[in-house]
């Protein structure tokens, strides 16, 4: 801004600056200071309180669109509390921080729909109530402008959903409640319904206490209370205190379609006000369950979805593990959705133990990290290769205070598994922020067949196993052989190692932990696993036993894959190879990792190829050209380019080649998901045939589809047993009772040639 002309501080009336602009008011020297009037020679007005230059205190622009701002100023912005008027007819009264919208505040836009809430940098984030013109509503979080956390979509004929949401999308956890008084609690996935779920019929018994989870956090309330608003957002903050303790389920989840109001998003219907048999609402007061009046129906169902796509529905009893009515609402979530994991909280059994090896792997990686990158040498698997620390609750010269228990803390190897780390482009900080940062570890409830405990990072990354001593051993032992083995092969389907500890508590008691990469990091939904490892003998699952969660076991699989030629090549070529070291170990007992997602058929979908292209970034004549030429159905494949895909989880090495894109490099497409990298075990699309009728693991439907789109991810896990006298005890009296070569306690190599025959079987060649 130009200054004005001389003065000696008395009010100057049309004064005209050099710059053309117009100042009436007060004058501190020769700049504008106190109370006046400023035209700029674009016709923008402000009339207000200055100070030495800059807008400061309380004033009124209008601008020549017809725009205009009422309210506080700081240092030339428009800066704490006002009211906003847009040229379309908006409308927005709340907290202001450098010209954008933040805080707390209101907004109506044009097209009637409102906003109460928080902001931050011009955008809705934090939680909020958006209500759309047709009186469709949302209670929850938000995060850039959209639907992100925890919240409930409330709509005009009662329906309402209570999940987790991410850009705008329900996903995760979620339950519906619908007018009929029927209720499904299941998962969802980007929008659509995803996975198995409970579905209850009207009239059944469901879990009480299907509450909107508590939404409200001290930290808004504070946050609220000191914004500075209280006269602007008293009614925002009564919201805040009270809304989310008041609102019940009554849902069914319509997927969203955006439109553009300019501002905020927007959401319709696809398909109008309902889209399915269940679109009714009742609404559940606190406390409140619904009561089976007829005993002799089958009121409950288990389903489930595949991308929105009702593949299976079966009756459940009450008697076969249908939730109890006196579970609560988290607890049947867990149950039905979540997964058998628990986050592991203040007071878990777990807590001290999780604090203790965080504690540990930040020290060590910290003290290594520094260290110049080099190759590993002989010394750096021996005894002597050893970080040992004592960790006082008090702190010492070498570790911080703490709030968890005296521990001792040893490292081994850890040059090695440093080296590790960097082999699978696993950055130091990163690796210390999945496992060490504010987030707590999660728990697997149930714990292996050896008694092992796994703990899950919180971005599910890594996994950590506790490990038997006599495992430890093996594994230490087995360490430079298997160094070299990953360093030489890239696309190793062994399990990948990136550390071993152990921690001794007060009263000698050690427990030994491994760090591992989670094969099953993906943005996909897992929905089905199996765990193979060739043999016959008890490798099968009771019915009653499988849920969501069950690892399924080589007699429940009931599938055969096709996948491209070079990639079955690739995939037997590197087993086999795998299984030779594995042999060289006297390594028995491991199993074929095998993780499978399901694409919904392609003729039950209802997006359009124009929309698939949108979604996938592929100009509509490239789709159509490869539509025209490629034999996949669910997905498309689409030459590679470095940057766009999402990778894998801990791979590296080359990509497979396919044939069917002239034998280049590939991504995987994935209409309204991504772009994904195809390495050997890592997105690997395929097709899933049926080739035998096993109820346990059928995925069923009206019409009987035999064959699916499946994108599949695998390794070889569980390579700490050594063929030791008990496995040869076992094999041999097991021997007497069946068949010797149906048993998994077999020598190695009969278990490696096993193995491998097996799994080819499983993926056989196409002629």
């Amino acid at each position: 801004m130009a200054t004005g002309e001389a003065s000696t501080g008395n009010i100057q009336r049309g004064s005209t600056l050099p710059n053309g602009d117009i100042y009436v008011g007060n004058f501190a020297g020769l700049v504008p200071h106190g109370f006046g009037k400023y035209m700029w020679t674009d016709g923008t007005l402000y009339y207000g309180e200055w100070d030495t230059s800059k807008m400061t205190g309380r004033g009124e622009i209008q601008w020549p669109s017809g725009a205009s701002y009422d309210g506080d100023l700081c240092g030339g912005f428009i800066d704490g509390t006002g009211t906003f008027k847009g040229v379309d007819g908006s409308l927005y009264k709340g907290s202001w921080r450098m010209n954008k919208k933040h805080g707390m505040g209101t907004m109506v836009y044009a097209n009637s729909d409102t906003y109460e809430g928080f902001w931050n940098e011009g955008l809705p984030d934090g939680f909020g109530k958006y209500t759309w013109a047709d009186g469709n509503t949302y209670i929850g979080r938000w995060k850039s402008g959209k639907m992100n956390g925890r919240g409930v979509m409330k709509w005009t004929n009662g329906d309402t959903l209570d999940c987790n949401w991410l850009n705008g999308l329900a996903h995760g956890k979620g339950f519906c409640k619908y007018s009929s008084g029927a209720c499904y609690i299941g998962t969802w996935d980007r929008g659509l319904k995803d996975g198995h779920g409970m579905f209850y019929q009207p009239g059944s018994k469901m879990p009480c206490n299907l509450e909107v989870s508590e939404c409200v956090t001290d930290h808004d309330v504070s946050s609220a209370s000191s914004s500075g608003n209280e006269n602007v957002n008293s009614g925002l903050l009564f919201l805040l205190q009270k809304l989310c303790n008041t609102w019940r389920i009554r849902s069914l989840f319509h997927r969203p379609r955006r439109i553009s109001n300019g501002t905020a998003p927007v959401f319709d219907d696809n398909s109008g006000n309902r889209l399915s048999e269940d679109s009714s609402t009742v609404p559940l007061t606190t406390g409140e369950c619904l009561q089976d009046n007829v005993a002799d129906k089958v009121l409950v169902y288990e389903r489930e979805y595949v991308q929105g796509v009702l593949i299976s529905e079966k009756p459940k009893g009450h008697d076969s593990g249908m939730p109890d009515s006196s579970k609560s609402h988290d607890q049947t979530l867990q149950k039905q959705a979540g997964g058998p994991m628990e986050t592991i909280y203040r007071g878990h059994r777990s807590y001290y133990l999780m604090l203790n090896l965080q504690l540990g792997i930040r020290y060590t990686v910290g003290k290594i990290t520094p260290v110049p990158l080099r190759e590993v040498r002989s010394n750096d698997f021996g005894p002597r290769a050893r970080i040992r620390m004592y960790f006082p609750s008090e702190g010492s010269q070498y570790t911080p205070p703490h709030c968890s228990v005296n521990f001792f803390w040893k490292d081994y190897c850890p040059m090695v598994f440093r080296n590790l780390r960097e082999m699978f482009h696993i950055d130091a900080a990163d690796y210390m922020m999945s496992l060490c940062g504010d987030d707590s570890l999660k728990e697997l409830s149930s714990p292996g067949k050896s008694g092992s405990i796994f703990y899950l990072s919180q971005d599910e990354r890594f996994v950590i196993k506790t490990l038997r001593k006599a495992e430890l051993k093996i594994l230490l032992k087995m360490l430079p052989k298997y160094y070299n083995h990953v360093r030489a092969y890239d696309n190793t389907l062994i399990t990948k190692f990136f550390g071993v500890h152990r921690i001794t508590l007060k009263g000698g008691r050690k427990v030994r932990f491994v760090v591992m990469g989670n094969m099953f990091c993906t943005e996909l939904r897992i929905h089905r696993k199996y765990d193979l490892k060739g043999s016959t003998q008890g490798r099968s699952t009771k019915k009653q036993n499988i849920n969501e969660n069950t690892t399924l076991k080589d007699l429940d699989l009931s599938y055969v894959f096709h996948v491209d030629k070079p990639w079955r090549d690739a995939l037997i070529r590197q087993i086999s190879l795998d299984c030779m070291f594995l042999e060289s170990q006297s390594i028995i007992d491991y199993s074929m990792l095998l993780g499978i997602h399901f694409r919904a058929p392609s003729h039950l979908k209802t997006s359009s190829s124009h929309q698939n292209s949108l979604e996938s970034g592929i100009s509509d004549t490239d789709l159509l050209q490869y539509e025209e030429k490629s034999s996949w159905k669910g997905f498309l494949l689409v030459a590679h380019e470095p940057g766009t895909t999402v990778g894998g989880s801990h791979i590296r090495g080359s990509m497979v080649r396919a044939s069917e894109a002239g034998y280049e490099e590939v991504d995987l497409v994935l209409p309204g998901t991504g772009r994904f990298r195809v390495q050997l075990g890592v997105n690997m699309p395929a097709r899933a045939l049926k080739v035998r009728e096993d109820m346990n693991t059928e995925l069923e439907n009206p019409d009987n589809i035999e064959e699916y789109d499946v994108v599949l991810y695998l390794g070889i896990i569980d390579i700490l047993q050594e063929y030791n006298v008990s496995k040869r005890v076992e094999h041999a009296v097991k021997s007497l009772k069946f068949d010797p070569l149906s048993i998994s306690a077999v020598d190695p190599s009969s278990y490696a040639k096993r193995f491998v025959k097996f799994l080819e079987s499983v993926f056989p060649e196409q002629y």
